[in-house]
């Protein structure tokens, strides 16, 4: 289901149009819903309870095992040791495929996500698509993506090789607060509009448009 509809790719379509008649940069707006599906976090949670468990269970079995006596039938038993290990291994299985199951559901195994590993999975998210939609596409090598994803809530800006050279990091900061205001409000649309002609503003000085200029990328949002 898309997350724009058809004005709102046509708010930010007409943003790129305008920020580039200043400049020859090229402007890509991308839109995601998330930028991985986790499943390797999720994996490693799943197996860390289910180790955490098995601990807590091999340090203190006494309470465990007497709860499991009453539970089936109130006899307590002399437990053996591969009863015992047994028991251990059950315990780690159930806690295992308990905690997988949980976090099948998409909001709960994205809380669970540690913010710095959902900034990096943006950012490469970021980079494998400019480098297959942008990056050395345009004549001057001028093409800059804005990334924008949903679910982490988290933007990036990845510029051509020349355009990084002249503009630094923290120049993208504006443009980044300026979408990032709008976003919070509910309004994607007006908010990625509003980084593109920030990023337009940037790119004019450094980048400005030639009279033989010609549009090398299509001026539209890109949804996936």
């Amino acid at each position: 289901m898309p997350i724009l509809d058809d004005r709102g790719h046509r708010i930010v379509s007409d943003a790129v149009a305008e920020a580039e008649l200043s400049t020859s940069g090229e402007i890509v707006p991308v839109l995601a819903e998330t930028s991985d599906g986790y499943h390797d976090v999720a994996l490693v949670w799943a197996a860390a309870i289910a180790f955490t468990v098995m601990s807590i269970f091999a340090a203190l079995p006494a309470p465990f095992l007497d709860f499991w006596d009453r539970l089936v039938g109130g006899w307590e038993h002399e437990w053996t040791t591969g009863e015992t290990a047994t028991m251990t291994i059950a315990l780690g299985l159930v806690t295992f495929v308990a905690m997988w199951l949980i976090q099948l559901v998409p909001a709960i195994r994205l809380a669970l996500v540690p913010g710095p590993v959902k900034e990096q999975r943006v950012r490469d998210r970021a980079i494998r698509h400019f480098k297959v939609g942008a990056d050395g596409r345009t004549h001057g090598r001028t093409g800059v993506l804005l990334y924008l994803s949903m679910q982490e809530h988290r933007a990036e800006i990845v510029a051509d090789e020349p355009i990084h050279e002249k503009v630094e990091p923290e120049v993208w900061g504006e443009a980044m607060a300026d979408m990032l205001v709008e976003i919070r409000k509910g309004c994607i649309a007006e908010g990625i509009a509003a980084g593109v002609r920030d990023v337009g503003a940037v790119l004019a000085p450094h980048f400005p448009r030639r009279d033989d200029d010609r549009n090398e990328l299509p001026d539209r949002l890109i949804e996936l």
